[in-house]
């Protein structure tokens, strides 16, 4: 094949991904550069460190295993002509390039929380700095990594330097590397779901037995699950929530130059490979761009010393809104040097663009709305906590259940005005190439937004470490000021992550129509004359019958819904049965503690008051608290429960392929979309709410901390744990997960799916 002339702005993809690695390396020796503090801050780091990369090292391995049997599959169907043969070399890359960016951000993170704590001990902002630069790292690496892996996959197929197959070169090269998604959310399942379980289950032992049996903090250095406890937010909230919003960046713009290069080379109408080649290129373009937009964001973003809450939300946000800002208009340009000269309406995409940016805005504002203690939503669950746990439990549902309105609304208003702005109302998939480049415009700024959502488990480990550690009651309070403000950026940065989630899962589908259909071509179906661009999207939909009033597709919508339900069902039970161990642990320590503590002479009394009770103590020759043990627990633990819902995941589409076929499929993935998309909002944002319900009490409100209410409160938090960390975020994943291995398996599907049928009856 000869090479295809590149568009210069191809090459801000590239640039984008080297500024992003350069600036992440940058921040990195800027934060390593101030002090972990004193002696005490530095072994409480170190001992969560280590817990944090011994627990992810054993995820990689039990994920490797995972990706050795996928390369397997995949190279055996490539020998069989129904999977090209580089998608068993770009699904391992794109998995290892997602893990890079949870081993490189998680050691940032437990790098920074002793530093984030002692820096907060000299001011306000310093703290902030630390942390926010810390989680910037996470944010450029995600994109950095993910803007390579394209960029050099699309460099190398362009160019020759990869051969192609015949036919229409773009559109199989754009397909083929769609394909690679399965690697990015095969590892991001993992981290999430196995990170989410691992959080959650030293939390609720935490929580339930420190907090409310024995009366401890759950940060207190007397808590046995306390080290466990910071190890899962490092694992779980900045590992998983990196590994998530990778491979949506990563798929959303797989998927977008994947539909724009069938855009334009599909149909009677065809708009030729230099169209499709700039349709390509626009949203690589956009990315990089979106890169350098977040450089600059970062460093609107500074604090004044006693600033309140809502200074600290406002400075955080004039981050976000300053690289958002920078988008709208950089984009405005770029797409009119992109499709100058061509039939595209370079405005219509823009105001795609700017509708996909703007709905992330909106959906993480109402997440923060429904979510932060500032507003009333929370705080009247905060006010329920007076009549006891249940009303906080049913207060807490509801919240969750009334806060999916809103960004539902805004994905149908973005999807239609997305659609129609690029011209979907003459042509179908450069209106699908709208919602797709929404995506990307949403997802943009992921390189701040990013860094808005890592910075709060830093900041939480921070006051983890300034209580353990026991520095000045000043010092808590500001690590407590940054940390209620990184759990309201958490909940916008889920918000992201649930709004991108819709758009990009609505362009895998319809990137799964497009691949099944240049499998369908190839496999004869439409006849031995028939190409590529002569086959309509409307063709394949009539061929397999993809009607409502077709049992195969309601069948597939059925099973979508089930799929989205007894996914959250199996991870809700593995945090249950993993916090079950962890609880007995914690009350098997206290025990020994008790007892050990009356050896030494303490009296009842002061045994009964469990904030007297010395740090550490010796029995029978051991030292407790025992954090190890509590760090062994959650670690097993996440380690057997995280397969099962992960291999449900992969195994369910290729079922429905070839039980039901592609209608079955296409019902599967409208099914799984609609209602993992919702109950993804209920679960994140009934989970936030719950937990900034606990955190307004402690700060004195209706009884403040020891009181009836705080226990009531705590309660709900405990519930909404694995609701927020757990099983709603890795909903994201299921959803794109289902699609992308639908895309990788259409060959199967269309090669084999009526053979299974016939052998069945």
């Amino acid at each position: 094949m000869d090479p295809m002339n590149l568009s210069p702005l191809y090459w801000l993809g590239p640039v984008g991904a080297i500024s992003a690695l350069g600036a992440a390396f940058a921040f990195s020796r800027g934060v390593m550069a101030n002090s972990e503090g004193e002696g005490e801050m530095v072994e409480i780091a170190q001992a969560v460190r280590d817990g944090a990369m011994a627990y992810l090292t054993r995820q990689y391995k039990v994920v490797a295993l995972v990706f050795v049997a996928l390369v397997a599959v995949l190279f055996v169907l490539s020998t069989q002509g129904t999977q090209a043969w580089q998608t068993a070399i770009g699904v391992p890359v794109a998995g290892l390039f997602s893990g890079l960016c949870g081993w490189f951000g998680m050691k940032m993170a437990t790098n920074a929380s002793a530093r984030t704590a002692f820096a907060a001990k000299q001011s306000l902002n310093d703290g902030l700095k630390v942390a926010f630069r810390a989680g910037a790292v996470m944010g450029l690496v995600v994109v950095g990594f993910a803007l390579l892996d394209i960029s050099a996959w699309f460099f190398l197929y362009t160019q020759g330097i990869v051969p192609l197959p015949e036919g229409d070169a773009l559109v199989g090269m754009t397909t083929i590397m769609l394909s690679y998604g399965m690697g990015a959310s095969t590892q991001a399942l993992f981290a999430r779901v196995g990170g989410g379980i691992y959080t959650k289950a030293a939390d609720v032992g935490a929580d339930l037995v420190g907090k409310v049996e024995a009366g401890i903090p759950e940060d207190d250095a007397r808590n046995p699950a306390t080290i466990a406890d910071n190890v899962g937010d490092n694992v779980g909230d900045v590992a998983g929530m990196g590994a998530d919003l990778y491979e949506s960046y990563y798929g959303s713009i797989l998927a977008t130059m994947a539909i724009g290069a069938a855009a334009a080379l599909a149909g009677a109408g065809s708009l030729g490979e230099g169209v499709g080649l700039k349709l390509a290129i626009a949203p690589l373009a956009l990315a990089g761009f979106g890169v350098l937009a977040s450089l600059i964001g970062v460093f609107v973003v500074k604090a004044e010393e006693n600033a309140s809450f809502n200074k600290l939300l406002k400075s955080l946000h004039m981050g976000v809104w300053a690289a958002s800002a920078i988008i709208v208009v950089a984009s405005w340009f770029l797409l009119q040097n992109v499709f100058a000269g061509t039939e595209i309406s370079s405005g219509g995409v823009w105001g795609a663009i700017v509708t996909g940016l703007l709905g992330g805005l909106v959906i993480a504002w109402f997440t923060e709305y429904y979510t932060s203690y500032e507003h009333k939503p929370t705080q009247s669950i905060a006010e329920q906590a007076q009549t006891g746990p249940a009303t906080v439990i049913i207060a807490g549902i509801s919240v969750g259940m009334i806060s999916t309105w809103i960004p539902i609304a805004v994905v149908v208003v973005g999807i239609m005005l997305a659609f129609y702005l690029a011209g979907g109302g003459d042509n179908f998939l450069l209106g699908l190439y709208g919602v797709g480049i929404a995506a990307v415009g949403m997802l943009s700024t992921l390189g701040i937004t990013l860094a808005t959502d890592a910075y709060g488990p830093i900041a939480d480990n921070a006051g983890g470490n300034a209580e353990m550690s026991g520095q000045p009651s000043f010092v808590r309070d500001r690590t407590d000021m940054l940390d209620s403000l990184g759990n309201t950026t958490a909940a916008t940065g889920k918000g992201f992550a649930i709004g991108s989630a819709a758009l990009t899962a609505l362009a895998l589908l319809a990137s799964y129509v497009i691949t099944v259909k240049e499998y369908a071509v190839k496999s004869g179906v439409f006849g031995e004359e028939a190409t590529s661009a002569s086959v309509s999207i409307q063709n394949v939909v009539d061929h397999y019958n993809v009607t409502l009033l077709n049992p195969s597709v309601l069948s597939g919508v059925f099973i979508g819904v089930m799929l989205a339900f007894v996914f959250c069902a199996m991870t809700m039970n593995a945090v249950g049965r993993a916090a079950y161990a962890m609880m007995n642990e914690c009350r098997r320590q206290f025990v020994l503690m008790r007892e050990a503590f009356k050896a030494q002479g303490m009296t009842e009394e002061q045994i009964n008051d469990p904030m007297q009770w010395p740090k550490k103590v010796q029995h029978e020759g051991k030292q407790y608290p025992d954090y190890a043990s509590c760090v062994a627990i959650s670690t097993t633990g996440a380690q057997k429960e995280m397969v099962m819902p992960s291999i449900l995941a992969i195994v369910v589409p290729i079922l429905v392929g070839l039980l039901l076929g592609v209608a079955g499929v296409l019902g599967m993935l409208v099914g799984g979309l609609t209602s993992g998309f919702a109950v993804a909002i209920y679960m994140a944002n009934a989970g936030g709410a719950w937990d900034n319900a606990k955190k307004y009490i402690e700060k004195g409100h209706f009884g403040g901390k020891g009181s009836e209410s705080h226990k009531a409160g705590v309660v709900g938090d405990t519930v909404g744990d694995p609701f927020k960390d757990t099983s709603g975020p890795a909903l994201n994943i299921l959803i794109k997960l289902i699609a992308i291995v639908s895309v990788v398996f259409a060959g199967v599907v269309v090669e084999h799916g009526d053979l299974v049928k016939q052998l069945l009856g």
